[in-house]
């Protein structure tokens, strides 16, 4: 189910793992703020182009051609106050040579994506609004639409808040399993749950990456082609940024290079 590794730049810490082997990524500490994409993109693939987006907690996940082409409106476009040029999604697909996909996080569930066959590959953005809206099952239905096989596909999540840090309450929880079918009572009683009970009335807490690792596996990814960072975003403060934690928008970020020649 995927071995991790901590790698080193330039002094820096950062983390792989063993299941994206053969595709050049990281899931990079705090200690690389405030470096952008375009800085680190040097460090996974010299020459490359990265493909970002302003994340929005959504489930729209964009191809490279759609980021850089202008095939959707940007927030710039849309007369939004913050002039950023990207548009808005919460997951990039790099199905060209020479790209980097990159996605940021902090506490929230970044998850890379690869296909063993093409080379392809995707970072997206998952929080509970995003898992609940399946945006990782639609990122691996933009794989298929481009002809990618189930069979292929494999998926790192990367480090977030862990299901005993997420303290929510229970309507939150139960949006975020509807797509599974499942209501809180069947959750919490699973072998892996992601649900757990809390003492305060009212809450619970929730594992987010349990619950996209449910949704991988009904789209019959197996659990040996799934892997889940033993780093908890919210525990860690020394190596990330947290949220929950420090009410700060501070970021780490995720990224992965395609594998397309």
């Amino acid at each position: 189910m995927g071995q991790w590794q901590w790698r080193r730049w330039q002094g820096l810490s950062y983390l792989t793992c063993d299941l994206l082997e053969g595709w050049s990524h990281g899931f990079f500490t705090r200690e690389f703020s405030p470096r952008s994409p375009e800085e680190l993109t040097a460090l996974l693939a010299p020459g490359a182009r990265p493909l970002r987006v302003k994340q929005v907690h959504g489930d729209r996940v964009l191809r490279s051609g759609e980021i850089h082409g202008g095939a959707v409106q940007t927030e710039a476009s849309t007369g939004a106050s913050e002039q950023s040029t990207y548009p808005q999604a919460d997951g990039t697909i790099a199905d060209g040579a020479a790209q980097v996909a990159w996605v940021c996080t902090a506490d929230c569930t970044p998850a890379l994506i690869g296909d063993r066959r093409t080379g392809r590959v995707a970072a997206v953005h998952a929080g509970w609004r995003g898992t609940a809206a399946a945006v990782v099952p639609k990122a691996i239905a933009r794989f298929q639409e481009l002809g990618s096989q189930i069979e292929d596909v494999v998926v790192a999540l990367g480090p977030a808040i862990s299901g005993d840090r997420y303290q929510v309450d229970e309507p939150v929880a139960a949006q975020t399993l509807a797509a599974l079918d499942l209501d809180l009572e069947v959750a919490i009683a699973l072998a892996e749950p992601p649900i757990l009970p809390d003492p305060e009335p009212g809450k619970c807490r929730l594992d987010v990456r349990r619950v996209n690792v449910l949704q991988l596996k009904r789209l019959g990814i197996d659990r040996d082609r799934i892997a889940v960072a033993p780093h908890c975003t919210h525990s860690e403060p020394d190596r990330f940024f947290s949220y929950r934690r420090d009410g700060t928008k501070t970021v780490q970020w995720s990224g992965i290079a395609s594998a397309i020649a």
